[in-house]
């Protein structure tokens, strides 16, 4: 066999853009392993890509392959990998900007210094619900720098990115606040914040009921911007998954976290898989779909309230 099914679009647009195409299977290079991708997440980030408007690096070009989470088997190691063989439960979070494009194709060369091993008893279906998701709140965390015991506001809770920040936080030793509609507080209480507040334009203020000086950081996964600024203590900080559309004020420190430079950390990500192995983590699958339903998944995604992530399987 020397041709592999890959979910692909050749122009930007809607959903029905999404088609099964097929492309050569790709032949590992020096440092890289070839991995049989089982399972692919699909993110919020996928919509972006596939509407278009990002300036693309020469090299891609259509058909373009989307996804960043992938989990599957090793099954060809190339030249000069050292650690790996094949047959390995590898899960990796990719970037589909680069030539060869994303991780919802049958095969995908992976760096070796991108992956990590998906612990026993963790399916390669779940486990591609964790990388980039994990991987931005570890890393907007260890940005935000704080100690145990000061206060981190979470929007978005009942997302991927907001659940982890709730429980890396708290495992982390903060004290954090989530937000939830009355429909899913109990789901947001069993991620372990100290409170649950509910969400929506009223957040800010009802974590000042809280805090009356307001909170050390909010982790703005719902992209609430300005909105949730006063919820932040003069001095702290707010971190932005997306431009921070606004300005800030009391001297708050708004900074942008992107996943994108830390794709190649996979001991980091070995470390957030072995507290997914723990249970501090919690992997939720939404619904698996299969690939060549693609667009069927982008366009639940769209219609908003998925708990848990789709996964496209091959």
């Amino acid at each position: 066999m020397t041709e592999m099914r890959a979910v692909g679009f050749t122009e930007f647009g809607d959903p029905s853009v999404m088609h099964i195409v097929t492309l050569p299977i790709p032949v590992p290079g020096p440092g890289q392993v070839r991995v049989r991708v089982a399972a692919a997440a699909v993110n919020p980030t996928d919509l972006g890509f596939r509407h278009g408007g990002r300036h693309l690096p020469d090299g891609v070009t259509p058909p373009y392959i989307a996804g960043m989470d992938l989990a599957g088997v090793i099954d060809e190691v190339g030249p000069s990998v050292s650690g790996w063989r094949a047959g390995d439960r590898v899960m990796a979070a990719v970037s589909p900007w680069v030539s060869g494009g994303g991780a919802q194709a049958e095969y995908r060369l992976v760096s070796e210094d991108q992956l990590a091993l998906v612990p026993d008893g963790i399916s390669l279906e779940a486990a591609a619900t964790l990388p980039m998701n994990a991987m931005t709140v570890r890393t907007a965390l260890d940005m935000l720098a704080l100690r145990p015991g000061q206060t981190l506001a979470v929007t978005g809770s009942a997302g991927a990115v907001g659940q982890y920040a709730i429980q890396l936080g708290a495992h982390d030793g903060l004290i954090v606040i989530g937000d939830a509609k009355p429909e899913d507080a109990e789901l947001i209480r069993s991620f372990g914040p100290r409170h649950v507040v509910e969400r929506g334009a009223g957040m800010a203020a009802a974590v000042r009921e809280l805090y009356p000086d307001g909170v050390d950081a909010v982790l703005d996964a719902a992209l609430l911007g300005p909105a949730i600024l006063p919820a932040v203590r003069d001095g702290g900080q707010l971190m932005a998954v997306r431009p921070f559309q606004g300005e800030p004020e009391r001297d708050i420190t708004i900074s942008l976290v992107l996943v994108g430079s830390h794709l190649h950390e996979g001991t980091r990500l070995a470390q957030l898989a072995d507290l997914a192995a723990k249970g501090v983590l919690t992997l939720r699958i939404a619904e698996l779909i299969p690939a060549e339903n693609a667009a069927q998944a982008h366009r639940r995604l769209e219609a908003g309230g998925v708990r848990g992530r789709l996964v496209l399987t091959f």
